[in-house]
């Protein structure tokens, strides 16, 4: 009887920790999303400005879509955004 306790103790520890873990990892994931959704949208801003300081038109909307994308893809979501749009005016 007492190493069945003893197990169903071992079982429980194991669940707990395994959920703290997977809590841990499941926000982690969620705060990198979210800062690489913010941070690609700061890009997106940013070399808008520039391309309009130089003159160009090659510039891209900052929409739900582009936010979600560099979040999803990151740094090179926004080079995918800017490469379709350059792509577009050819």
């Amino acid at each position: 009887m007492e190493k069945e306790g003893t197990a169903i103790i071992a079982v429980i520890i194991c669940a707990v920790l395994l959920l703290v873990v997977a809590i841990r990892r499941k926000s982690e994931f969620i705060i990198n999303f979210v800062l690489r959704g913010i941070l690609g949208t700061i890009t997106i801003y940013l070399v808008n400005q520039a391309l309009l300081w130089q003159n160009l038109s090659c510039l891209v909307g900052i929409n739900p879509y582009t936010v979600l994308t560099s979040a999803t893809l990151g740094f090179p979501g926004v080079i995918l955004l800017y490469g379709i749009q350059v792509y577009t005016l050819l």
